[in-house]
């Protein structure tokens, strides 16, 4: 995404430009990686969600196309066969996918992706794209709490939530893989960590194109 000007005395500014990147937010089930990616989604325009495709049935409030392309199981088989998927994953017996496309063509115009995802997804994003990922991972501040979340959803049966609690201690020990991490004991306050992370990554030199030509320009004025 060009970074112009209209100041007269600053045209060299829009030689510079942005390659997007991927956010990654990953976390146990109840921790708050989900309500952290719709706050960053509400504040910021520069940063759009993939929208994953899933083989689970829709879930109260949940749109097709705005939260996820719900599709049966030969179309994910086919689309992961084609390599239509930049990640793909199993989660409590229903299988979750990231088109590949629509996240190219965000990159290519300086937008940024967030994704909300676990950790093999991420794994996948890893080997594919390791130069524009940006890693997050949300633990819960206790497994009290955690668990008070997961019930406080009301989404879930107990056998679930049962479920995911013994599946947490498996999926921190992944935290290691990942570039930050937040401590999720308010919302808003691990929104706005979130953001400052996000707001450094782009900053970057690696993600700025056109810094040669720029330099070159600011030279030439003196």
């Amino acid at each position: 995404m060009p970074m112009s000007s209209s100041d007269p005395h600053f045209p060299a500014v829009s030689l510079v430009s942005r390659r997007g990147l991927l956010l990654v937010l990953s976390s146990p089930s109840g921790a708050g990686k989900t309500t952290i990616a719709r706050n960053l989604l509400t504040v910021d325009p520069l940063i759009s969600s993939s929208i994953s495709v899933t083989t689970r049935g829709r879930r109260p409030g949940e749109e097709e196309g705005r939260d996820y392309h719900f599709i049966d199981k030969p179309r994910f088989d086919e689309m992961v066969e084609q390599g239509e998927l930049l990640e793909h994953a199993q989660v409590f017996g229903n299988f979750y996918g990231t088109p590949k496309k629509p996240v190219e063509d965000w990159l290519a115009m300086g937008h940024d992706v967030l994704f909300d995802i676990d950790w093999q997804g991420t794994q996948q994003l890893e080997e594919k794209m390791s130069a524009d990922l940006v890693r997050i991972f949300v633990l819960p501040p206790s497994m009290s709490e955690l668990e008070r979340r997961l019930r406080g959803r009301a989404q879930d049966s107990e056998d679930v939530v049962q479920g995911r609690m013994a599946k947490a201690a498996d999926e921190m020990s992944h935290w290691i893989e990942y570039d930050y991490i937040i401590i999720n004991r308010d919302a808003e306050a691990s929104t706005r960590q979130a953001l400052t992370i996000l707001n450094a990554e782009r900053q970057k030199r690696a993600r700025l194109t056109g810094m040669s030509d720029f330099i070159t320009a600011l030279r030439a004025q003196r």
